[in-house]
């Protein structure tokens, strides 16, 4: 089955890439804008492994091929390492996207990964992809020297003859860096040199701005009043917003105020204008009335996503409810990882009314 560029571009409308070349600074980017922002990031190399076993040798032959030790490793002619390099690559993408479209659903996703321009093309739009570029010099060195590649470093270490497996190591880096490090710096796409004398923050500064993320100075949480300003405000954003699945039940719960006691609804403002919202309820689209109170609807516009605006509405939310003397509070979702960073641990799973199963998460107050 082949999608068409358009589909998976629109799939992947949450997540943000950094890519580049080897040793170009993507890894400790990538991190330093996840603790930032409190953005879930997905390496790729964390995933190979997990990867390789859903392959099979027959659709991804050169994830399957295997090598009995580091002379068999290193062995290989250069053209052959290049080849085995790019050919898994070209595959282990097709998993990747996958786990992206899945996991970026309803939230920013920050993802490191190792793709070539034509590759990003395809997949993004260049205001989501940076590129983190080195210009190629005593690459194993370098990679050897980091304390997270430590396995590597004992591998090729490992070699009968180590002079000549960093030799083919080496060159076969450099010839497959150079390359990139020349197609990108002549492209359209944003990227930034690696430049020991910049702090790590600055360069955090040049891909955030790059990306339009910021932080808030003017973002304020509010609870939403019946027959209030804000009321009228938030419907009108409700029946504008993108999520199309739940936009008429919501309008109608605040366009006719269905909410009782001490349900009711909280909005973010920044730059003037609401940008997310989220409700405290009594029930949920659960036959589990035992259970209460539920944060529901937490939306954040498109292009105010990855700037912690639901941990604000939710922290808030929660609050207000440790104010009415609830002691926990429930959260349903699809997904995994989300709500986790908020406070929430995994319960079960539950059913809802529509015969679908989501996971429950609960949170002391």
């Amino acid at each position: 089955m082949i999608f068409q560029d358009n589909i998976i571009k629109e799939y992947l409308r949450n997540v943000y890439f950094i890519s580049g070349t080897a040793c170009g600074g993507k890894t400790t980017v990538t991190k330093a804008l996840g603790e930032k922002y409190g953005i879930p990031v997905y390496v790729i190399d964390d995933q190979f492994t997990i990867h390789q076993l859903m392959s099979d040798k027959e659709h991804q032959p050169t994830m399957n091929t295997s090598f009995r030790n580091a002379d068999e490793f290193f062995g290989r002619s250069v053209s052959e390492y290049k080849k085995w390099l790019l050919g898994n690559k070209r595959e282990q993408l097709d998993f990747v996207l996958l786990d992206l479209i899945k996991l970026s659903r309803d939230r920013v996703i920050l993802c490191d990964l190792h793709i070539v321009v034509e590759e990003a093309d395809r997949i993004t739009d260049p205001s989501r992809i940076a590129f983190m570029i080195s210009k190629p010099d005593s690459i194993v060195d370098t990679y050897c020297n980091r304390p997270d590649h430590q396995p590597f470093n004992d591998f090729i270490h490992s070699a009968s003859d180590y002079e000549a497996a960093k030799a083919t190591c080496e060159q076969t880096l450099t010839e497959l860096n150079t390359e990139a490090y020349n197609f990108i710096k002549s492209s359209d796409y944003f990227w930034v040199e690696r430049d020991n004398s910049r702090r790590v923050e600055d360069t955090v500064a040049l891909v955030e701005k790059h990306f339009g993320w910021r932080l808030f100075d003017d973002l304020r949480i509010q609870k939403v009043d019946k027959g209030t300003n804000l009321a009228d405000e938030l419907l009108t954003f409700i029946e504008n917003c993108s999520w199309n699945e739940v936009k008429e039940h919501m309008a109608d719960l605040v366009r006719n105020w269905k909410f009782t006691d001490w349900e009711t609804m909280f909005v973010a403002k920044a730059d003037g204008k609401i940008v997310g919202m989220t409700s405290v309820m009594k029930e949920d689209y659960y036959p589990r009335p035992e259970l209460m109170p539920w944060i529901s609807s937490v939306f954040v516009s498109e292009n105010y996503r990855g700037l912690r605006v639901s941990g604000k509405l939710i922290d808030y939310a929660n609050e207000y409810l440790r104010g009415l003397g609830f002691t926990q509070s429930y959260i349903p979702s699809e997904h995994v990882g989300l709500y986790e960073r908020y406070g929430y641990h995994y319960i079960n799973d539950i059913v809802n009314y529509g015969g679908g199963t989501d996971h429950l998460f609960a949170k002391e107050l």
